[in-house]
């Protein structure tokens, strides 16, 4: 028997409920790889499906986590054996399948990445699909032409897990980084992660009718969409992306016209974490132990245990999660 967190759901009222219990390994799904879970972490989704509705659960009894690090137990594919160090995210695990709010976990083995030399499993989940997300933004402008000294590249929702994340990678390529954020408090925790702009949401969110604006960024990687995405569209400088990874502003571009795209040749590029290929997954994990500095890693970190999630799963649904929860799930 382990710890998990379960979420249970209650017929009659339609109500669900998260808490620790212990289940038996015997109880997890099917899948050619065992895994001793070591860490977890916290993402907008698994609030979704620790919350009372239930969110993206669709059986019950469910152990939510889309994310974990952790090392192999027992193996019945080739490329991995007891002892390896592997880390998954997405694939909808912790959504349609059982996740990484458990001691153990067991999944196909398609849906492990190796975890690259000199990354811990603790680090590997301070960066989970947030900063996984975050690293294939920054990739995909970098394959459409970015490079440091092009100008600022704008992160929205620059204080959450992905535009934490966002804003280290840049600074360490050598970018200017302007921050984007709602909450004047976290303007000296964007700086020491290297952004060197800070840039008050408000200054972003009016919608205007105007075809254009002044060009300000070479680049965006933009977790908010909305009316904010559609201003940021219109600033943007001649032949540049955006690499659009997030809707909390809402799914539509409010206030977007075509013009930016064919006046200007600005590329909107969309970001999945969930279904990439595995050889893009292990480019990326790859470029983060490079890339990512630890240092900055660290001081983005929240550490919590099981116990804590059902409250967690509520703060992150609210915006009120800062960087990157590491969750011990042994602790």
């Amino acid at each position: 028997m382990f710890k998990a967190l379960v979420v249970e759901k209650d017929e009659e009222s339609g109500k669900t409920s998260a808490a620790v219990a212990e289940i038996a390994e015997a109880d997890l799904p099917a899948g050619e790889v065992l895994v001793a879970v070591d860490y977890s972490t916290v993402n907008y989704k698994d609030g979704l499906c620790i919350g009372p509705g239930g969110g993206l659960v669709r059986t019950y009894p469910h152990v939510p986590g889309i994310d974990f690090a952790g090392t192999v137990e027992a193996s019945d594919d080739a490329r991995y054996k007891p002892g390896d160090k592997v880390v998954l995210t997405g694939w909808r695990v912790g959504e349609n399948r059982w996740g990484g709010y458990a001691q153990k976990a067991r999944v196909p083995a398609d849906y492990l990445v190796p975890l690259p030399e000199g990354l811990s499993t603790r680090a590997a989940m301070a960066v989970g699909t947030a900063g996984l997300t975050a690293m294939l933004a920054v990739m995909a402008l970098e394959d459409h032409g970015l490079t440091p000294g092009d100008g600022p590249v704008l992160v929205t929702g620059a204080a959450g897990g992905v535009g934490s994340v966002a804003v280290a990678i840049l600074a360490k390529l050598g970018h200017e980084v302007a921050a984007v954020t709602g909450r004047p408090e976290q303007a000296e925790y964007l700086t020491g992660l290297g952004a060197t702009e800070i840039v008050a949401r408000e200054e972003l969110t009016e919608v205007t009718r105007k075809p254009l604006e002044g060009e300000r960024w070479a680049g965006c990687v933009d977790a908010v969409a909305g009316a904010m995405l559609g201003r940021v569209l219109k600033q943007m400088k001649y032949g540049t992306s955006v690499a659009a990874i997030g809707l909390a502003g809402g799914a539509a571009i409010e206030g977007a016209l075509i013009t930016p795209f064919i006046l200007r040749g600005v590329n909107l590029l969309g970001i999945d974490s969930v279904m990439q290929p595995y050889d893009n997954r292990v480019r990326a994990w790859s470029r983060i132990a490079q890339d990512l500095p630890m240092d900055k890693l660290e001081a983005m970190i929240t550490p919590a245990t099981l116990a804590d999630l059902p409250g967690l799963g509520r703060d992150i649904l609210k915006g009120q999660v800062k960087g990157r929860v590491v969750v011990d799930v042994n602790g």
